[in-house]
């Protein structure tokens, strides 16, 4: 299997529709420049594969951390059918990023299990700012556009085998 350099290639014929699906979508506000692209990759994404505008629910939150709150606020409100979770957490001289990539990652498979309803991990760990721009628009793709992608296929497949 040949490795992935472009989070962005993927082949839309294998992507659902996603006109019926209600997505909900909490972002990171630290490493804004880079969370924001993530959001728009996101965004486009869902909408060229017929998610409703007004079927989008975005959220902010100061933080990676928060995202397992954000979206469970959003999955508490029933207000979608999966949650987008888009942060970055860039590598500093101490263990911080250790603690926070654990947190979330613990926290959002937490969260999926316990709803039952696909909570999507877009959060980019990198080591370097130059990494994080490379994987939010630049040439190693849009780590936004690879989890829009998830969540429709997720939503898929719940609705295939939960009804």
């Amino acid at each position: 299997m040949e490795k992935k350099t472009n989070l962005s290639d993927y082949n839309p014929a294998e992507v659902p529709n996603g006109e019926n699906y209600r997505i909900g979508i909490v972002v990171a506000e630290w490493n804004a420049d880079i969370t924001n692209a993530l959001l728009k990759g996101a965004v486009d994404t869902l909408i060229a594969h017929h998610v409703k505008a007004e079927n989008i629910t975005t959220v902010h939150v100061p933080g990676s951390f928060e995202l397992p709150s954000g979206a469970d606020y959003l999955l508490r409100g029933n207000h979608c059918d999966a949650v987008i979770c888009l942060g970055c957490v860039i590598q500093g001289e101490t263990r911080h990023f250790d603690f926070i990539c654990q947190a979330v990652s613990t926290g959002l498979t937490s969260l999926a299990l316990s709803s039952g309803k696909p909570v999507i991990f877009g959060v980019l760990t990198t080591n370097t700012t130059e990494q994080a721009i490379a994987r939010s628009g630049g040439q190693h793709g849009n780590k936004g556009t690879e989890a829009a992608v998830t969540a429709l296929k997720m939503c898929h497949t719940r609705q295939q085998l939960l009804g």
